[in-house]
């Protein structure tokens, strides 16, 4: 299953890790189907470190800080299967503690700066063309839309 998460900077395509985090990957699935992601803005930029997205609060005319919205929901964390490695370009699960994660979600930079992340946040999918893109983001620019592409039968 893949996922084409439009910025105004360029189009990151992503692969996700359906066999070891099902959950954050549904989860992701059905906030981009919903529309969730359409619109919001990359809250949190550190170079080589990590862009951060998935805020609500970051919305056009939202009037909450951003980087403390969410979906209204938590999922729990899967840290025990494979691909929990924070290579670049992966996408992992923000959160402010353990089984704590909705919405938000940052995109690796550079694994010498997030090692110390595995297995305490969960990768769930991992950019695989538009990574050149990932250093040209910057604090404000937007996620204009999260399309997901789906199988011949009609699987996300």
């Amino acid at each position: 299953m893949t996922a084409d998460i439009v910025t105004n900077k360029g189009t990151l395509t992503v692969s996700f890790y359906e066999q070891d985090a099902p959950g954050h990957v549904a989860n992701f699935v059905k906030l981009a189907k919903d529309g969730f992601y359409d619109g919001l803005k990359w809250h949190r930029v550190i170079p080589g470190f990590v862009i951060q997205g998935g805020c609500p609060n970051t919305r056009e005319g939202a009037t909450g800080m951003p980087g403390t919205g969410g979906p209204g929901w938590t999922i729990p964390c899967e840290l025990t299967g494979g691909n929990q490695y924070h290579d670049r370009g992966v996408l992992s699960m923000a959160h402010r503690g353990p089984n704590t994660g909705g919405s938000q979600f940052f995109v690796v930079l550079s694994r010498q700066q997030t090692a110390h992340l595995d297995r305490r946040h969960t990768c769930f999918g991992k950019v695989t063309s538009g990574l050149e893109i990932l250093d040209s983001i910057r604090e404000g620019d937007s996620i204009e839309k999260v399309v997901v592409h789906e199988d011949a039968a009609g699987n996300a």
